[in-house]
């Protein structure tokens, strides 16, 4: 029986077969030509066993607005459907609203694309408006959040665009989706980061009582049924630093209560 090169084994493993110990922590083995079948369990258990290992996250489609063109790997979507890393959610001519499994809700704007990830979400295109504990990534950046509501874009020619509305992001520059080496900025509420394709910052300006009000009449906004699980934090930052903006409210379903009308039965004598 033929024999093939086996993978690095951590020692956690070893006690699994009987071929000998070895006194390192790491070592190669053979094993016969069943091996390729046992790959995939044993990697699995490397992985799992690994400090860094994460669960692969999910994601619920809570609402779709603008017709159907909402879709889970190119397949139409519908409301109540989950998709799970490393499964990608995209739009054409439609917006759509997303609950992760923190917690955390993600609206995606019109001809957006995020792939689902672990521990984050890679936004390919389009934007993004995250509210809750749910950290993101672009090719050119990491974002690391605890509980906050920004909105995330990639633009056509490659740059990203971090605007914070309420609390702060943690931004680490990536190049090709690995660290530059350069320093984690802090983005505060009411900032907004531009970084390059190379993960270069651009730009960190300050947002305008102008510019919230654009962002909070637009499209991820706009039109939306279902709250925002940090929207009284980013009320209350409204009300105490941009007192002339507010948040707009979700539409209330009022049930209609229809009047019973009198009824006149005929007298029989």
């Amino acid at each position: 029986m033929g024999l093939c090169r086996y993978v690095v084994m951590p020692r956690a493993l070893r006690t699994l077969t009987p071929l000998r110990r070895a006194a390192a922590p790491l070592e190669t083995r053979r094993c016969s030509a069943l091996c390729p079948a046992l790959l995939p369990a044993l990697l699995a258990l490397t992985l799992a066993s690994g400090p860094a290992a994460r669960a692969a996250e999910t994601a619920v489609v809570q609402e779709i607005l603008d017709g159907k063109e909402f879709y889970i790997d190119q397949k139409q979507a519908q409301v109540k459907e989950k998709a799970q890393a490393p499964q990608q959610i995209s739009t054409q001519n439609s917006r759509g609203q997303i609950r992760f499994e923190a917690g955390a809700v993600g609206r995606l704007n019109r001809f957006s694309m995020l792939r689902l990830g672990q521990g984050c979400f890679l936004l390919d295109r389009g934007q993004v408006l995250v509210s809750g504990r749910q950290s993101g990534c672009t090719r050119s950046a990491r974002l690391s959040v605890r509980g906050t509501n920004y909105l995330l874009e990639v633009q056509e020619n490659g740059d990203s665009e971090l605007s914070v509305l309420e609390g702060s992001v943690e931004v680490e520059p990536l190049r090709d989706g690995q660290p530059t080496g350069a320093a984690v900025a802090t983005v505060n509420a009411g900032q907004r980061l531009r970084l390059s394709p190379e993960g270069v910052v651009l730009t960190l300006l300050a947002l305008s009582s102008g510019d919230y009000s654009s962002i909070l009449s637009g499209p991820l906004f706009e039109g939306f049924r279902l709250p925002l699980p940090a929207a009284q934090a980013l009320d209350s930052y409204l009300r105490s630093q941009l007192p002339g903006v507010t948040l707009p409210s979700v539409p209330v379903t009022v049930p209609v209560t229809v009047p019973a009308l009198p009824i006149s039965l005929p007298r029989l004598f």
